[in-house]
């Protein structure tokens, strides 16, 4: 029980790292277009991402997908970055009555994308052979998906806040919170080690 909460608490603490933000602004730029109301949504969107980011994981560990770690360094910004442009695009556009098909895949991408980044950092501290790893991951992918789920319900709560309190437009604050993100990644990207 110990080394459960052991490998679930290293994900927490890795996905809440005020160091490694990045996957905290990605959960914020895929949150903040929708409103409290529409949780189950971005549950769903959440668990699509964790999906993804176990595939990531599994397929890293294992040595299916080899890729260096500049490159995943890289991309996690770009998929920041193409999430918070899509926010800019289709604010105020509603999601009534559309199925979460092609939002779906490219959150599914992006949490390959991001479980790459979660592989390099769990094979940092995981011990033994690949077999010895699979309880371990797992029990880090699920430290990983509460704590997504945690910031996912933070962000729905501080939009409910800004909207009702603060009587701020849907609308402007996505326009508001996608614009800051592109701001804060854009300079990881520029400044990315794989342009040297």
């Amino acid at each position: 029980m110990s080394e459960l909460l052991s490998y679930f608490q290293l994900a927490w603490q890795h996905v809440l790292d005020i160091n490694n933000y990045n996957h905290v602004v990605f959960l914020i730029a895929l949150a903040v277009p929708y409103a409290f109301k529409d949780w189950k949504r971005v549950l769903l969107l959440v668990t699509i991402f964790s999906i993804g980011q176990t595939l990531g994981l599994l397929l890293s560990i294992f040595g299916i997908i080899m890729i260096k770690s500049v490159l995943v360094d890289f991309l996690i910004p770009i998929t920041i970055l193409i999430t918070a442009i899509f926010n800019l695009f289709t604010v105020g556009k509603s999601y009534k009555g559309n199925g979460i098909n092609l939002i779906g895949i490219i959150t599914l991408f992006f949490g390959l994308i991001h479980g790459l980044e979660f592989s390099i950092f769990f094979k940092s501290i995981a011990k033994g052979g690949l077999s010895d790893k699979m309880k371990p991951l797992l029990e880090f992918a699920l430290g990983i998906e509460v704590s997504q789920i945690l910031i996912v319900f933070i962000v729905l709560i501080v939009s409910y806040i800004v909207q009702t309190f603060f009587r701020f437009s849907k609308r402007d604050f996505t326009l508001i919170l996608s614009a800051f993100i592109i701001g804060v990644v854009l300079p990881l990207i520029v400044k990315n080690a794989v342009w040297n």
